[in-house]
């Protein structure tokens, strides 16, 4: 009699299933559970083997492998990066991770990540966010309102207490589409016509825009000092968000230095200029 193998008992989270969990329990509360599991892990940050994503760019886009492991389990996400896919009703990203055993190699969890990865990246900001962002914040500017921006409000209506929402996008399409996702989330939501208007009176600002260029989203005449800025879109080399005498001014935490330097803001930037790590 053959003995089954042990990769037949993986368990695998489908999208579908994904979305269960995420409806049992509740999109916020999972936000906030998720946000804690994060920073217990960046508390014992030295545990963890890391590396820079391995990255593929190509000329529409790029596919990445992101490995670590702390000696007891190993696990890697692929995702990609493809914002002209959606001119061709596909999804700009996809993902999916595997988790391992170290002591014996063998996969212990198969799951997708496209969905988990918009919760875990609304997540981590919100988390830094609440050391970061000036106490009492109740309202942030949301430059960039695809999908990653439904996550980015709810992260921080949950987590870090906002209650005022600002919108703005080159497409006002997408604005209208966001606007009504969050449309009974309880959050104060305005529409705003220009990243000038949607910076106005916001303690947070959050970019989060998908163009692979060096770009200027923020100038450094729009923003005045004391404010906190959630730089998200700059996930690849070449891609920016903020003017260069912003960054040139402000305190600089980022998740993974050897990574930043080179996918991050700060790629505009000596490679020597200082920066902290989020989890010191």
């Amino acid at each position: 009699m053959n003995t089954p193998s042990a990769l037949a008992y993986v368990p695998f989270v489908s999208v579908h299933n994904m979305m269960k969990l995420v409806h049992h329990i509740g999109i916020e509360r999972l936000l906030v559970e998720m946000a804690a599991e994060i920073e217990a892990d960046f508390r014992r940050w030295p545990d963890f083997d890391k590396t820079p994503r391995v990255a593929s760019h190509s000329d529409v886009g790029v596919i990445e492998l992101m490995p670590t492991s702390d000696g007891e389990t190993y696990g890697f996400k692929y995702v990609n990066g493809h914002p002209s896919n959606m001119k061709k009703g596909l999804q700009t990203v996809t993902a999916f991770g595997l988790l391992a055993d170290v002591a014996t190699g063998y996969p212990v969890l198969l799951s997708e990540m496209t969905i988990l990865t918009a919760l875990r990246t609304a997540a981590t900001s919100a988390m830094a966010a609440l050391f970061l962002a000036p106490k009492g914040a109740t309202t942030m500017a949301l430059i960039g309102n695809g999908a990653q921006a439904e996550f980015q409000a709810l992260g921080f209506k949950a987590i870090c207490g906002i209650s005022a929402v600002r919108l703005y996008d080159i497409d006002p399409a997408a604005t209208a589409k966001c606007m009504k996702n969050l449309a009974a989330s309880g959050l104060n939501l305005t529409a705003c016509s220009s990243p000038e208007e949607a910076i106005l009176g916001a303690q947070i600002i959050t970019t989060v825009t998908a163009d692979k260029q060096y770009a200027t989203i923020l100038t450094d005449n729009m923003v005045g000092s004391g404010v906190h800025i959630n730089g998200v879109g700059g996930d690849c080399p070449g891609k920016t968000e903020l003017h260069r005498d912003i960054l040139l001014r402000s305190s600089i935490f980022v998740e993974y230095p050897p990574q930043t330097r080179v996918e991050g803001e700060i790629q505009q930037l000596a490679a020597d200029h200082p920066v902290t790590e989020l989890c010191r």
